[in-house]
């Protein structure tokens, strides 16, 4: 017989294994030869491997049987054996016998694999997790048919059997069950109903609570031959008082208006792993919504936090600090880092909703939430704890995290770690704790618990707003921050405060508010804020009083509440946007982005990736990612502009770069499931069109200069075959085809979401404007525009350029756009034509120069006169200088007729100056959510200069060329 050498093993633990030898041999167990090397690394580790050997001598032959030990557990072969040894089961004795022999039979061979170093982590609890999902979902069967033939089957409205989903929890929820875990559960029903036929008129639900407390009892209760799993039912709705089984509408309900946060937390990791898991996948999306906000919610912050205190009241409690799960620096520790991120931005990430803890880690660091050498102790150390906690556990199959109380103990942890002593072990261990301690209060600590100095003051401040004290102190108190106007700002506080938002929140709610109010005393002080700025934030608040997250989220970023109140008080129109949308609180944030845009193409890239994480079929979500782009991005460029860092010209570059990379990713949205249907259209040489498509942009957006609220002036123009027909199993003509593309485009960007609009979309500049098709050909544009087209409609294709779609169709219509603005005009008949647009539109919308008010864009000396003026040099002389053909942006083109002594350069320099005037006033206007009108008195020398040149240019114009002083 094959005899194991224990010499290298300590004395007294090679003693304990020579006796446990002894008893093995007379059980009559014979050793294969494979496992003599293993066996004592492999007993010094676990007393249980060599217990069950002893009351099971033939394991060990089993476990050398077809590669047992070699490889991992394979689905389809578990499930076999499980029936097998089920099959023959008549009664619940015999059927309790064979679960728990099943699962001691697979236990051995686990553990055996995982201290004789043939599996790792990642195997073991996979090998874990797939006994236990078997093992469960073959006990309901046989549960569930025993009972349908005792008291017949539930149907659905369908006519379909109804099943029960067990939901797990926690470690088995996430396939990440430990050696001698609990096993949280949750028992659920899809469909409601009473089975027909019943003599006792049984429901659905007394049904599948009587079916759960079988289960239980299958699998919890400590027969002769053990148990299976301890089953933990705690964390079902309504908790203990709960029923065993609830229905799928019960329980959505449940959690939609009473689940709390730490069940948030528990859901993440949810997952149906026996019975009906088809129905079960669908409770599990409903109740999405419920664990992943739609908004940044730093709520979980201070949820995670008191769970943890409470954890740790307990441990100190218990007096089990040396537990490598709850203690310091231990288990729970990684998990609460990582799942806060997951409760936090899980609602606009989808990479982060996955239950397994180490599949997120590099989501964290792709997302750039987690820097990666953080990312990678934290992995590092889960992995050495949860080893740790594996040969902790695998010594007796008992459920424990606690380290050894003694030498004897530790040496053999130590060994079964792969130390040589418990010294060099207690190292690692304080190494991975202590960085797990460290990276914890950096992700979840407090940040009142740096400012404790400052209590006294913020009492002081909790009590005025509070309404504590009486006014003069309080007005005293408010002064000594700098605040100049106190008495209003007490009034509005009173009001803020009595109002029925704050008198109708929850508890929760309310003290994360009073945590806040203070904070904000203090910076509408630091930042001389009056009762213009207090208004807005306090408005601001009341929008969100019922989502207090994005309070939490100001209380955890003392600097988001700095930019709130900062740039609040600078625009209304930021303030109004926050207030509409208040996700947007996340971009205050961080200032380096917040006060620097990004790039054309760096936009582009950071849009795309967006999208990439999104169904490609869920259009819904698809556009919530392009409305929260714009918003985000229009935040970013107007706090840039109010404090100054961005000039005019670079804000307009960026507004209109921002829609073009919006558009850019509209065609694609809108094409690619088009093509899915019908096919690809295809041009006169036959082949197939990619896509031949483009959107030309006209006005603001051709002339590169947007503002925040501009609508989109689009025409859609195609270079497909005008007769042909798509290739798909649906095909359609190809003018239908870009029908429906164009329409799915305004779609896209018109629809009133949740999160608004993306653009107002004005196509009217199309051939024929309203009465004209959608999109047209570029063969029936080119026509149009030499046989049709009124003086005015050329005088907009001067601010005409593509902004999406096709490279080789844009060069045609940028070739078109050329010639059509080249043509030799009669120049008598093209001023007459612009002079009595501009009459008519300034009878129309004009101010009329009443009340002293001074219309910026419209009235005479305004924008548009330098834009026309501009146009009409471009019609007039374009033809003997193409080159006034290249831009189309009315600062360049004043230049480009400058340059080409068209224009005095003196005069171009004055409308350049006007023009910019104008528009930098219009922004401001903007953001002040005010009209385009000011005081006439304070632009009178540039409207008079503007109006001079417009005189003598189109007197001078008729002479043919430019006029010098």
């Amino acid at each position: 017989m094959t005899i194991p050498d224990f010499t290298s093993l300590p004395e007294t633990l090679a003693d304990a294994l020579r006796r446990h030898w002894t008893r093995f041999v007379e059980a009559g167990g014979e050793l294969p030869p494979s496992l003599a090397a293993s066996l004592p690394k492999v007993w010094a580790g676990s007393d249980y491997v060599a217990e069950r050997m002893i009351r099971t001598p033939m394991l060990a032959e089993w476990l050398v049987h077809s590669g047992n030990l070699a490889q991992r557990l394979d689905a389809s072969s578990l499930r076999e054996e499980v029936a097998a040894a089920l099959r023959d089961a008549a009664d619940d004795a015999a059927l309790f016998a064979a679960l728990r022999q099943l699962r001691h039979r697979h236990m051995v061979r686990i553990i055996w694999r995982d201290l004789g170093g043939l599996g790792d982590y990642h195997s073991t609890v996979a090998d874990l997790s797939l006994l236990a999902d078997t093992l469960i979902d073959a006990a309901l069967e046989k549960l569930y048919t025993a009972a349908c033939e005792r008291e017949g089957t539930p149907l659905s409205p369908g006519g379909q059997p109804v099943r029960m989903v067990v939901f797990a929890m926690g470690k088995l929820g996430a396939r990440e069950l430990n050696l001698s875990s609990d096993i949280d559960l949750i028992f659920a029903y899809e469909h409601e109903g009473e089975i027909e036929g019943h003599r006792r008129e049984m429901s659905y639900h007394q049904f599948f609570v009587r079916l759960g407390q079988q289960l239980i009892k299958a699998l919890d209760q400590n027969t002769a031959d053990g148990f299976v799993f301890r089953v933990d039912m705690r964390l079902r709705p309504w908790g203990g008082a709960g029923a065993l089984a609830v229905g799928f509408d019960a329980m959505e309900g449940y959690y939609e208006e009473q689940g709390r946060e730490w069940e948030r937390y528990a859901l993440i990791k949810i997952r149906p792993v026996a019975g009906d898991t088809a129905a079960g996948e669908r409770m599990v999306r409903r109740l999405k919504p419920f664990v992943y906000r739609r908004y940044i919610d730093y709520g979980a912050f201070e949820s995670l936090r008191e769970m943890k205190a409470l954890i740790e009241r307990e441990v100190r409690r218990k007096g089990i600090q040396a537990d490598v799960k709850l203690g310091p620096g231990g288990i729970r520790e990684v998990e609460f880092i990582v799942q806060a991120f997951q409760l936090i931005r899980g609602g606009q990430l989808p990479a982060l909703r996955v239950s397994n803890l180490l599949r997120v880690l590099p989501q964290l660091v792709e997302q750039e939430l987690l820097p990666e050498d953080v990312a990678e102790e934290l992995r590092e150390a889960y992995l050495f704890l949860r080893n740790m906690e594996h040969r902790l556990q695998a010594v007796a199959d008992r459920q424990t995290q606690r380290l050894p109380e003694n030498d004897d103990d530790w040496l053999r942890l130590a060994l079964a770690m792969g130390y040589r002593d418990r010294r060099s072990c207690e190292r690692a261990l304080s190494r991975h704790r202590d960085r797990v301690r460290f990276h914890f209060s950096q992700v979840i600590a407090d940040p009142e618990t740096d400012h404790q100095e400052v209590e006294g003051a913020d009492r002081e401040l909790l009590d005025v707003w509070l309404g504590l004290v009486d006014e003069e102190t309080a007005a005293g108190l408010l002064g000594g921050l700098g605040i100049d106007e106190p008495a209003p700002i007490l009034e509005q506080l009173q009001a803020f405060r009595e109002g029925r938002a704050v008198a109708n929140m929850q508890r929760i709610a309310r003290e994360r508010l009073d945590r806040l109010m203070p904070r904000l005393l203090e910076n509408l002080g630091y930042q001389q804020g009056g009762p213009v700025t207090t208004q807005r934030v306090l408005a601001f608040l009341e929008a969100v009083l019922r989502r207090s997250a994005y309070i939490a989220l100001l209380v955890e970023n003392p600097h988001a509440l700095t930019q709130l109140v900062k740039l609040s008080g600078a625009s209304p129109w930021i303030a109004e946007q926050l207030t509409r949308h208040p996700v947007l609180l996340d971009e205050l944030l961080d200032a380096r982005t917040l006060y620097s845009p990004p790039q054309r193409s760096e936009l582009d890239d950071e849009l795309r990736q967006q999208l990439l994480r999104v169904a490609e079929d869920d259009l819904e979500q698809q556009m919530e990612v392009l409305r929260h782009f714009k918003q985000a991005h229009l935040l970013r460029v107007a706090a840039s502009e109010v404090t100054e860092v961005l000039p005019l010209m670079r804000v307009s570059d960026y507004l209109t770069w921002l829609a073009e990379a919006i558009l850019h990713q509209v065609v694609q949205l809108a094409w690619t499931p088009l093509v899915e249907r019908h096919g690809r259209p295809h041009r006169d040489d036959g082949q197939p069109c990619t896509p031949d498509f483009i959107i030309v942009g006209y006005g603001k957006l051709g002339g590169i200069e947007l503002g925040y609220n501009s609508d989109l002036d689009l025409v859609f123009l195609h270079d497909a075959a005008t007769d042909g027909m798509t290739d798909g199993d649906k095909p359609v003509s190809n003018e239908q085809f870009f029908a429906r593309l164009g329409q799915r485009i305004i779609h896209i960007l018109t629809t009133r979401t949740m999160s608004g609009q993306l653009y107002e979309v004005d196509a009217r500049l199309r051939p024929s404007g309203s009465a004209g098709l959608l999109v047209s050909s570029m063969v029936a544009f080119e026509k149009y525009q030499r046989e049709k087209a009124w003086t005015w409609e050329h005088q907009a294709l001067v601010r005409a350029r593509v902004v999406a779609g096709c490279k080789r169709a844009g060069q045609r219509f940028a070739a078109i756009r050329h010639d059509i603005l080249s043509q030799a005009r009669d120049d008598a008949a093209l001023r007459q034509d612009v002079l009595a647009m501009r009459e008519r539109m300034v009878e129309h919308l004009g101010s009329g120069s009443k009340g002293g008010q001074f219309s910026l864009k419209q009235d005479p000396g305004g924008i548009v006169d330098i834009e026309f003026m501009v146009q009409y040099g471009v019609l007039r002389w374009a033809s003997q200088h193409g080159e006034l053909t290249r831009f189309t942006d009315n600062v360049r083109l004043l230049e480009t007729l400058a340059v080409l002594e068209l224009m005095p350069a003196q005069d171009a320099g004055l409308l350049r100056e006007a023009y910019l005037a104008y528009r930098s006033a219009a922004h401001r206007l903007a953001l002040r959510n005010e009209k385009s009108e000011v005081d006439a008195a304070g632009y009178a020398e540039l409207r008079e200069g503007v109006r001079a040149i417009w005189s003598k240019w189109f007197q001078g114009a008729a002479q043919g060329g430019a006029q010098t002083e």
